[in-house]
């Protein structure tokens, strides 16, 4: 008998391809992956083969082309269940550039459960995102803490994503659905063989601190030291990717295990305390011994002042609880950097 398929969208993209290395050494499910690379390397896919010493099947398709998408799904076999990265995921480029994210992360994510519903694929996994909240008075934040207004595209991509799975579950109940919200995915695999590589500009922090560090930037900028925090820089819940990786395998067991409650659930992923970015400096700086030259610049649009996650539910449902400190954060972050530097001797 065939095995069950998952498919994984983004399967060459930063948390993509943690998760597809956690269920190939921690599942017995076939692993298929859909990514185009717009925003990831084809090199990846190769990566995660000589970590998991297993082949990996990656459809270079356009999800935004939905007869390209169907053909995926007729091709493969007893698809069992979806896992959604695939998105443009940076805060202040959809900001400048709000219709590549509406076109691109609302018509994949339409076309995608479209095929669900044709292809009778029953469980659905949705990347979702901290964003969605905006800026909270009250921390930690809960699931069921009400949005604030998004503060970006981006963020309201991600409200309008949940929206739209969430009345599909209502409409098509053989739908399972289940949205994780990242809070601050940070770090990199173990083996330092993958890891988060931007193909355009980083605009995340931790790659951000690792090629200043490494001389790939000259000077790195803090942006922002007024706002109304400990030490007046933006506060963030860092957590790290196979802890990220490993929440979707226990997200899927949940829903193959017919436990979802309602055909719409949602957790937060996040390690339950703030980091600010000037704590998250100076971590870095003692695990690496590097000392980082940064400046202090202007608030950036679309930046949330400060958010960190309530872990109780995503510990009591899923059984799920982040296992890797802060420091094993940066040196897995600073291993990754220093891997792709020994590729340009």
């Amino acid at each position: 008998m065939n095995k069950n398929t998952i498919i994984v969208t983004g399967g060459a993209g930063y948390i993509g391809s943690h998760t597809i290395i956690e269920l190939l050494t921690n599942t017995d499910f076939n692993v298929i992956s859909i990514d185009n690379f717009s925003n990831s390397s084809p090199k990846i896919i190769d990566r995660i083969e000589k970590i998991t010493g297993k082949k990996i099947n990656n459809y270079n398709a356009d999800l935004c082309d939905k007869n390209a998408i169907e053909k995926i799904f007729k091709q493969e076999e007893n698809i069992t269940g979806i896992i959604h990265f695939a998105a443009f995921k940076s805060v202040f480029e959809s900001v400048v550039n709000p219709y590549k994210y509406y076109y691109n992360n609302i018509n994949s994510l339409l076309n995608i459960l479209e095929c669900c519903l044709k292809y009778s694929v029953p469980n659905f996994i949705f990347s979702s995102s901290c964003s969605i909240y905006g800026n909270i008075k009250q921390l930690p934040v809960k699931e069921d803490t009400p949005f604030g207004k998004a503060e970006s595209p981006y963020a309201y991509t991600k409200q309008i994503g949940e929206e739209i799975i969430k009345d599909y579950t209502i409409a098509y109940p053989q739908l399972q659905t289940i949205a994780l919200r990242y809070f601050n995915p940070v770090g990199a695999h173990i083996s330092g063989l993958i890891g988060e590589l931007p193909i355009n500009k980083a605009n995340n922090l931790i790659p951000i601190i690792t090629q200043t560090a490494i001389g790939k930037n000259e000077q790195m900028v803090v942006y922002g030291n007024t706002y109304p925090t400990r030490d007046g820089t933006c506060i963030r819940d860092y957590i790290h990717v196979t802890d990220i990786a490993n929440a979707h395998i226990k997200a899927l067991m949940y829903l193959i295990g017919h436990k979802n409650e309602s055909g719409f659930s949602v957790f937060n992923l996040g390690t339950g305390s703030g980091v600010s970015v000037l704590e998250a400096i100076k971590a870095f700086e003692k695990v690496s011994g590097k000392k980082l030259n940064y400046t202090i610049g202007d608030k950036r649009p679309g930046d949330v002042i400060a958010i960190y996650s309530d872990t109780t539910k995503s510990e009591k449902k899923l059984h799920w609880k982040p296992q890797f400190s802060l420091e094993q954060m940066m040196e897995t972050a600073w291993k990754w950097e220093l891997e792709q530097a020994k590729e340009l001797v």
